[in-house]
């Protein structure tokens, strides 16, 4: 078993990205807009870029009935269930923009429905999106076909419909099964609630259950996050992420309804985090990577054996690494050597669409080393370890001498028992993967030049 001492968690216990992408969307820049991802589209339409590789689609729903108080996503709260209405409208009409670019009827092998609340649509409306999903694209057999969950807004009928729309795998926001952290994020859902909603998702046929927790909250404490975790053990889900929550007030107006005073100490946070590590790998769960759990026979956790893992703007995929295709306001997107992102603001997402643009309002077309180092990056989070000459030889460079700052600071982690060289290869080892956060930012000249992380949640 893996010691993770408080000294070893409080010494990487610093901000860095998630790697979602690299470069990361911070570096997204204005001149990159509309034009530029349509000749990214057009391209891969003419098969210049990858013609046969299925798409991944990403689709954003900002609604949410009620306001979480930790949360930074993008969303919108509402009680007004029909402006979901208007919004089904503008996406259908962004798609058929996209797709202008691309031609045909692209094949795509995951589907994600993130926001927001996407269960804040009806039966409906969930329907109504779908359609307009299936009518324009092939749905490969076999893909991911993922939605986040409210369980505060399904029941069996609706967990029922989406399977018959396709879904074949759920996420459910639970965060905490304390009833007092549950009050003071504004989020109260009883346990036993989610509890029925994953056994009757079983019952009907789901293939991975997945459920989002968060240590570090206000009102947590290291006894009720030890609570939590064997009641989460007891629901024993396919897929865990536990995540650390970052107290950015500046950035993130609902969490200034949080008092710094009520959350956690240092201390207390990153005794929950060794705490649930320590539950989980007893309970037999695999640890992915980065703040992700799987059962042994979970996908996830297969992929990551047999060395298939991939990683894109969702997190871990077991889906080959391919474009992405976002639609909807603030949606990221990746088509060949670029990166996209939609309108921030409801308001110019669907002024743009009303002018017939496509809603891309910032982005990146990737430099030479730009993707050389994604392919490190993307190596070292995925499968732990890179293969020095077969990099070389794809990329026609000399590592040593093209990393030589980079292999001075593995050195420092291969000292700590991070890392493992070798002349050959570069391995994060069992203890690494824990920090493979720490491990890949090495790798990041953009984060190593204005070091300048505070903006980034912390890598544990």
């Amino acid at each position: 078993m893996i010691s993770l001492t408080p000294e070893l968690l409080r010494r990487f216990d610093v901000p860095g990205p998630r790697y979602t992408s690299y470069p990361t969307a911070d570096r997204f820049v204005e001149a990159f807009a509309a034009d530029a991802y349509k000749q990214a589209l057009a391209q891969r339409g003419t098969g210049l870029v990858g013609r046969l590789a299925p798409l991944s689609l990403y689709v954003h729903v900002p609604f949410c009935a009620s306001l979480c108080y930790y949360c930074a996503c993008n969303k919108i709260i509402t009680k007004h269930a029909e402006r979901a209405d208007e919004y089904l409208d503008y996406l259908e009409r962004e798609l058929d923009l996209q797709l202008a670019h691309v031609g045909g009827r692209p094949t795509i092998s995951q589907l994600h429905l993130g926001g927001g609340s996407p269960t804040f649509l009806t039966d409906a409306g969930l329907s109504r999106l779908m359609d307009m999903v299936k009518q324009r694209f092939q749905l490969q057999p076999g893909g991911e076909y993922s939605i986040e969950v409210d369980p505060r807004t399904v029941s069996r009928e609706r967990l029922q419909h989406l399977y018959l729309l396709g879904f074949n795998r759920l996420s459910f926001g639970v965060q905490d099964f304390d009833p007092l952290v549950q009050k003071a994020v504004h989020r109260e859902q009883p346990a036993e609630q989610v509890f029925a909603l994953v056994a009757q998702a079983r019952e009907i046929g789901f293939e991975s259950i997945n459920i989002d927790l968060i240590y570090g909250l206000p009102q947590q404490n290291p006894q009720s996050f030890a609570r939590t975790m064997e009641q989460v053990n007891a629901l024993r889900p396919d897929r865990i992420a536990l995540y650390a929550y970052a107290h950015l007030p500046e950035r993130f107006k609902p969490q200034r309804r949080i008092q710094a005073q009520d959350l956690p100490s240092a201390t207390d946070k990153l005794a929950m985090l060794a705490q649930a590590l320590a539950a989980l790998e007893g309970a037999g769960y695999v640890y992915v990577g980065m703040d992700h759990f799987a059962l042994p026979d979970d996908a996830l956790a297969v992929a990551k054996r047999q060395g298939r893992l991939h990683r894109n703007f969702q997190g871990y995929s077991t889906q080959p690494d391919c474009d992405l295709m976002a639609l909807g306001v603030s949606a990221i997107g990746r088509i060949g050597p670029t990166y996209s992102q939609n309108a921030k603001t409801l308001e110019e997402y669907y002024d743009l669409i009303d002018q017939g643009q496509i809603p891309v309002v910032r982005g990146l077309a990737l430099t030479r080393d730009d993707l050389l180092r994604r392919a490190v990056i993307m190596g070292l989070m995925c499968q732990g370890s890179l293969a020095i000459e077969s990099l070389e030889q794809a990329w026609l460079i000399d590592f040593a001498q093209y990393f030589a700052a980079e292999l001075s600071q593995l050195r420092e982690l291969q000292e700590q028992g991070l890392v493992q060289l070798s002349d050959d290869t570069i391995n994060v080892t069992e203890l690494g993967w824990y920090f493979v956060r720490g491990v890949a930012m090495v790798f990041d000249k953009n984060l190593q030049a204005d070091r300048n992380r505070a903006r980034f949640s912390r890598i544990i």
